[in-house]
């Protein structure tokens, strides 16, 4: 079981929702998002598809990237 079933809050800074989500720390808080923690960033439903939103174009490049040798 990891810690998101076992009930962790959402990281981001003055939010107390369940999350649904373990990301890096690194990437949460590059994507823009006020987050506390030390190594991951536990992100409700709400703050995930922020990160979604905030990173779409990046996913993009990268898949590109991986496409052409």
């Amino acid at each position: 079981m990891g810690k998101v079933s076992k009930g962790a809050k959402c990281s981001v800074e003055g939010c107390d929702r369940d999350a649904v989500r373990s990301l890096d720390l690194g990437r949460v808080y590059a994507a823009g998002l006020k987050v506390r923690g030390e190594r991951r960033a536990f992100l409700c439903k709400e703050h995930y598809k922020e990160y979604k939103k905030a990173t779409k174009k990046d996913r993009i490049v990268d898949r590109w990237r991986k496409v052409t040798p």
